[in-house]
């Protein structure tokens, strides 16, 4: 994920989440996320080393990256090219299925507005440890086809840790609090949008593992601010209200639980 493209798109999202925006003249407040650089986890020292040139870790990541390119055109270099948008209107309509309940800005502000801060906060996470690594990514290694276009911006973001992974376990480890009678869903959901990554090519698979682990340490370090857990609580009510009136739509659904129920590689 281009960590630069990542963080202007979730303050984006952010700015769009429903939150009151002041109509005077007055500039609005300036967005911000739930940690501090006193309590973003340090994610450099936490992530085992990126895989070094010529290492065995790096020959299975690139092994990976070759025979998976034999996946384009398939429905799962669909679903791939699907898990590409990251704003927070994206990832409800991707975890709706898992969750059981359609969820967009409009019935689900209160979660809309919640994630749009964490994105804040994993977008700043992972772009400081991306240039501790300076890892390339696989398709800047070997030749092959991606499922984006393949860009300046995209090749000067490091392949390691993934955004993408780090951005979706931790809405993963959120929606499984949310609704806990949903966790093997919305996890399972959440591992296969990491591993569209390595499917579209542009990350390889100790990335996007490392993205999990990095998830996890944002999503248990928000736990210790008060706010998120209001926050957190608020939003419970409200998908649980949504649960109570409406269920995903079942054929879609079906498709996307066939797709993500194995692993890609």
């Amino acid at each position: 994920m281009d960590r630069r493209l990542l963080g202007a798109a979730l303050v984006v999202a952010f700015a769009g989440a429903g939150m009151a925006v002041a109509q005077q003249a007055a500039a609005p407040a300036l967005p911000t996320g739930y940690l501090t650089p006193q309590t973003w986890p340090d994610a450099a020292r936490i992530l085992p080393q990126a895989p070094a040139t010529g290492s065995p870790r790096e020959a299975r990541d690139q092994e990976v990256f070759k025979a998976t390119r034999a996946l384009e055109g398939s429905p799962r270099w669909s679903l791939a090219q699907n898990d590409v948008p990251t704003l927070p209107q994206a990832m409800l309509k991707n975890f709706s299925c898992a969750v059981g309940t359609e969820m967009t800005p409009q019935n689900a502000p209160k979660l809309n507005a919640m994630l749009s801060r964490v994105g804040l906060d994993a977008g700043r996470q992972v772009a400081a440890v991306k240039d501790v690594f300076k890892r390339k990514r696989p398709y800047l290694i070997d030749e092959g086809n991606i499922c984006v276009p393949k860009s300046d911006g995209l090749a000067a973001s490091p392949d390691y840790p993934s955004g993408h992974a780090t951005w979706g376990w931790s809405i993963g480890l959120i929606l499984a609090e949310i609704a806990p009678d949903r966790a093997t869903s919305i996890l399972t959901r959440a591992r296969a949008f990491g591993e569209s990554r390595v499917v579209c090519g542009v990350h390889s698979p100790s990335a996007v593992d490392a993205g999990r682990t990095n998830g996890g340490a944002l999503v248990a370090t928000l736990h210790g601010d008060p706010q998120f857990r209001a926050d957190l609580e608020a939003a419970r009510a409200e998908v649980a209200a949504l649960r109570a009136v409406a269920a995903a739509q079942p054929a879609a659904c079906a498709v996307e639980t066939e797709l993500v129920s194995k692993a890609a590689y």
